[in-house]
């Protein structure tokens, strides 16, 4: 015959299970997204003319921008969807839109949510081209 003690444990026993799941689904979660934003995938350069850069979001707002590559004069421009994560790397690339730059940028794989950025390209510089 099961005692009245462990019938009423039961629940506790599931209560406790639960909030130690919960605990470590959050633990594995927020360790998923401290490598990944913190290990990058690839980084490196793009050059071209910045078309556009606005600051978007509802509740989590971000630099976003759109860059066009061009590699040869009269070529359909390809463009580069990139996010700018950092206010004052922003308004040196505000102040070169439409002129030749090159974006120095890293690149974070699986982010779960669009508050780091609409797009996994961070821009971290800016550069000046010259015209030769």
């Amino acid at each position: 015959m099961i005692g009245e003690a462990s019938i009423k444990s039961i629940p506790n026993r599931a209560i406790k299970f639960s909030l130690g799941l919960l605990i470590f689904l959050l633990l594995l979660i927020s360790l998923y997204l401290f490598a990944a934003l913190h290990f990058s995938y690839s980084e490196g350069e793009r050059a071209g003319f910045v078309q556009k850069l606005s600051k978007k979001g509802w509740l989590c707002k971000t630099w976003e921008g759109e860059m066009a590559l061009v590699s040869l004069p009269g070529a359909v421009p390809e463009k580069f969807y990139f996010t700018v994560q950092d206010d004052k790397i922003a308004e040196r690339i505000n102040t070169q839109v439409g002129t030749r730059v090159a974006l120095v940028y890293v690149q974070h794989k699986g982010l779960l949510s669009s508050c780091f950025g609409e797009t996994e390209y961070f821009v971290t510089d800016i550069k000046a081209i010259l015209a030769q």
